[in-house]
């Protein structure tokens, strides 16, 4: 049975001087990080948390994100990191369906609390965990720290619930995905085994610390008792600084990011030498962005990864010489690599069947790294796990030395910048206005974001409706990387299916039709 919290004792036992965070000027050792946690632990109790209750975190990265994830599962709490992103009315959502006990916010955040108190009922404690003046009703976290006395670990483990990590969903409303100690846990092995290198990582949290591709290494670097440095937002030049500065040897980025940070004036003056890897996902990388990130961060490799949150998340990792179009390995860039170290993958037709090498089906798996389920969603759980495999909703093709190739979506997903935006979700939105009638949202290829969001409207009859009018409408209701940024006003019939369902693979084809990949 394995537990988050025996990394952090480990990091106390091989490193205790050694430092564990970095944010701004605040530096932590590990031994004074882990005492902050078991006094985080019972300051959370103090508050009434009992094993299992829910403790949110909604806030920018910082060493008190990091702190909070492992005082929560210290004190034997389930930790929600919320996606900062979001509009108020889908954290009042999310905030009710996992009857969070504790709020911890920043404040960046912390501005909203009203507007987002307007969906839901305010959990009964609310923690300041910022830099400013903490508000009169709210619990100011350096009292809250100082005031309060250690705890024993909990000792929860094995199965029991760590995370619960919302992410889009089918049916319009976010999905809470389980993730257990075991998963985090394995999860992280696994991904060492590809990427350590035997000496303790300095890594730089930039990616949002509430997604899973960054969230997996709160667990991953405090196993090895690296460094963990801290930006609040991805910033291209301050994260050249950063990388500088701290001597960062690791990070996680999408490639939108990438593409990003070679495109700052001035590049080549930023001494990145320190940069080994680059854990990146979300979508292929282009051959054109990894040659001119290799010419930026000379000693750097490239490792894809590809997964999603209800696998913790990584199914199948590319290594970086594989990312190339010249040569031996030219061919698999467009792979989304081989299965992880104790994650086993198969491709099935429509009856779970499975298929062979070369023929495409949908991409499912089983192991350790698979969720326990979606919260308070027995069926969607159980569709989604059934026969013992996690299905992913993604098409694909295995070659015949087990790389896996992702052709298209079951589920309508758009991946935009290495954020997944769920097409029926948006549309549940835009069919909220009341000139609608009809409506199909699709991603269309985009040459920075990989994707962007598409809307098809078609207005009811007599009504005229603008691009404008559709564009502010979702900006109301949904946070803004999932708003459509192009809208088509469409008067002809929309094309349908014989069982009446709008072929969305007819509305693709236009602007996919010069795209060797039908998916970013």
């Amino acid at each position: 049975m394995m537990h988050i919290t025996q990394g952090l004792r480990r990091a106390v036992k091989v490193n205790a001087e050694g430092i564990a965070t970095i944010d701004g000027d605040r530096r932590t050792t590990w031994r004074a990080f882990a005492d902050q946690v078991a006094r985080l632990a019972g300051a959370l109790i103090s508050l009434g948390l009992k094993p299992g209750d829910r403790v949110a975190m909604l806030a920018l990265n910082s060493d008190r994100h990091l702190a909070y994830y492992f005082a929560t599962i210290w004190a034997g709490g389930i930790f929600v990191p919320l996606n900062t992103r979001l509009a108020p009315p889908e954290f009042g959502n999310i905030l009710s369906d996992a009857g969070v006990a504790i709020l911890v916010v920043d404040d960046a955040l912390q501005p909203q609390l009203a507007e987002i108190f307007k969906h839901t009922v305010a959990p009964k404690h609310i923690i300041f965990a910022g830099d400013g003046q903490p508000p009169a009703d709210l619990i100011d976290h350096e009292a809250f720290l100082a005031s309060a006395e250690p705890v024993p670990d909990a000792n929860r483990g094995g199965d029991d619930v760590a995370t619960i990590i919302y992410t889009g969903g089918t049916t319009g409303l976010p999905k809470g995905v389980m993730l257990t100690h075991n998963n985090a846990v394995s999860n992280a092995l696994s991904s060492l085994a590809i990427m350590y290198e035997g000496e303790p990582w300095t890594y730089l949290h930039t990616a949002p610390m509430f997604h899973i591709a960054d969230n997996q290494w709160n667990t991953g670097v405090t196993i090895q008792a690296g460094t963990h440095v801290f930006t609040k937002r991805f910033v291209p030049a301050e994260m050249l600084k950063l990388i500088s500065q701290h001597q960062i040897t690791h990070t996680a980025l999408v490639p939108t990011m990438i593409n990003m940070l070679c495109q700052v004036p001035n590049v080549e003056t930023y001494d990145v030498s320190s940069l080994k890897k680059v854990n990146f996902g979300g979508s292929s990388i282009a051959p054109a962005v990894i040659r001119r990130a290799r010419k930026v961060f000379p000693n750097c490799q490239f490792i894809q990864g590809y997964g999603q949150t209800e696998t913790s998340p990584n199914i199948a990792m590319l290594l970086d010489k594989y990312n190339t179009d010249e040569g031996p390995y030219a061919g698999k860039i467009e792979s989304a690599g081989q299965p992880v170290f104790a994650m086993e993958v198969r491709i099935v037709d429509l009856d779970d069947a499975e298929l062979p090498n070369g023929t495409v089906g949908e991409i499912t798996t089983r192991g350790p790294h698979v969720m326990l389920g979606y919260w308070n969603k027995p069926e969607e759980t159980a569709v989604a796990l059934r026969g013992g495999w996690m299905h992913t909703g993604d098409m694909g093709v295995v070659d015949e030395d087990g790389f896996i190739f992702i052709v298209d979506r079951l589920k309508d997903m758009i991946i935009s910048g290495g954020e997944n935006v769920y097409s029926t979700e948006v549309e549940h939105v835009i069919y909220q206005h009341t000139a609608v009638a009809d409506c199909a949202v699709i991603g269309i290829p985009h040459e920075k974001w990989g994707e962007s969001v598409h809307a098809i409207v078609q207005p009811k009859q007599g009504v005229v409706l603008t691009e404008e009018e559709i564009m502010a409408h979702c900006r109301q209701h949904i946070a803004g990387y999932k708003c459509p940024r192009s809208v088509e006003i469409r008067y002809d019939p929309m094309p349908m299916s014989g069982a009446g369902k709008i072929l969305k693979k007819v509305l693709r084809a236009p602007y996919w039709a010069e795209q060797d990949r039908q998916i970013s």
